[in-house]
């Protein structure tokens, strides 16, 4: 005879893997520290300085 089988374990245990399956992937895609914003930040910022440096004027008012 077979065994009784609790199939709400089996659905809530295949939800919970899924949940963190995806939780996983969040992470990989979102999860950066505070530093690594930071950083990226200031390289955005110091790149546009850089480039405004850069320009040249002509003095026609046409910019």
């Amino acid at each position: 005879m077979a065994d009784v089988v609790n199939l709400n374990r089996f659905r809530k245990m295949r939800q919970k893997e899924e949940r963190e399956k995806n939780a996983e992937a969040n992470r990989i895609r979102f999860g950066r520290t505070k530093t690594e914003k930071l950083r990226d930040r200031q390289e955005a910022e110091r790149r546009a300085a850089e480039l405004d440096g850069k320009k040249v004027e002509d003095g026609t008012g046409d910019e």
